[in-house]
This record gives C-alpha cells, sequence and structure tokens, in this order.
C-alpha cells in the first residue's frame, strides 16, 4: 500500500477532480491518495466523484485557504 500527493492548488472545478481520475492508473487497490485543493468547490466535487467510482473519501482537513483530501482506493 502506497501513499502518493496530488496538489491542485490554484485549479478551478473540474481540473482538480480530472487529475484524480488521470492518476488512477497509478494506483492500485488499498493505496492512498492525498489531495491538496482551494477549489470553492473541491471538497463537493471530491465528494461525488468518490461516490460515483466507488472509492473511500477518508478524511478532508482544512490547511490554510484550502483543504486536504485524503482518496483511498
Amino acid at each position: 500500500m502506497a501513499t502518493k500527493q496530488l496538489d491542485t492548488n490554484g485549479m478551478r472545478c473540474p481540473q482538480p477532480v480530472l487529475r484524480i481520475a488521470a492518476m488512477m492508473p497509478e494506483l492500485s487497490p488499498g493505496d492512498i491518495l492525498e489531495v491538496k485543493g482551494n477549489c470553492p468547490t473541491f471538497e463537493e466535487d471530491v465528494r461525488k466523484w468518490c461516490k460515483r467510482m466507488g472509492k473511500t473519501l477518508l478524511a478532508v482537513t482544512t490547511q490554510g485557504t484550502g483543504e486536504l483530501i485524503q482518496i483511498q482506493f
């Protein structure tokens, strides 16, 4: 099991979700992706994506003006 990071700060939705989807081939079941973002709809969009894709949203942490979201694949 590995943990990977993705920084989408400064990107506007839907770019963060598209970047998460683009990383899927690099992730194995059980891996965790930590995604940083500061788009106003970042958390909502990632929650919807996780539900649609059957991924587990582990945590949402506020960091400064953005958030860190952990997704388990």
